[in-house]
């Protein structure tokens, strides 16, 4: 199936593959699709809207397997403050619903900001806009199609941190 994050890739001629799996409704974790792909879990990567006090809402697309560092989010997007914004309005703000968000082709242009692990693999995995289809793709490319920031803002799930997906 084609998305619209599809159709973007085509269209900045990025080479990509699509991967699709059956979909639990009832647990829509990222471990579990990573586990459908049989990709490991540290190439599977979500991705979640936020909302700081100064700049708005931003994209964090981070490791299956991390939390959001809210406190390094912040820093990175020049916000004293950022929080991940209640599942009510993930939809009416990317178009996406909850384990179909992707920083592809999103109703507006949001600022993206990725994990700075994201460039320790050949490919990566995220949401291709629908449940159910993932692309796979070279973390340059993803980089370069979102025009993502880079930074330190996984945390790992031993630490203090809120993880919504």
């Amino acid at each position: 199936m084609k998305t619209n994050a599809a159709r973007i890739l085509d269209s900045l001629g990025i080479r990509y593959r699509l991967k699709e799996y059956d979909v639990d409704p009832a647990d829509l974790s990222a471990e579990t699709v990573a586990a459908k792909i049989g990709l490991p879990l540290e190439q599977v990567w979500k991705t979640l809207v936020a909302r700081g006090e100064r700049n708005g809402v931003c994209l964090a697309v981070v490791p299956a397997g991390a939390q959001l560092d809210l406190k390094a989010l912040a820093r990175l997007t020049g916000d004293r403050k950022v929080d991940t914004v209640p599942l009510k309005e993930v939809q009416p703000l990317t178009g996406y619903v909850r384990g179909g968000v992707t920083a592809l082709a999103c109703k507006k242009n949001y600022p993206v900001f990725a994990d700075e692990t994201i460039e320790l693999f050949d490919e990566i995995s995220v949401s291709a806009g629908a449940r159910g289809t993932q692309i796979l793709i070279a973390p340059g490319d993803y980089l370069r199609a979102t025009g993502a920031t880079v930074g330190p803002i996984a945390a790992s799930r031993s630490t203090n941190v809120r993880s919504v997906h």
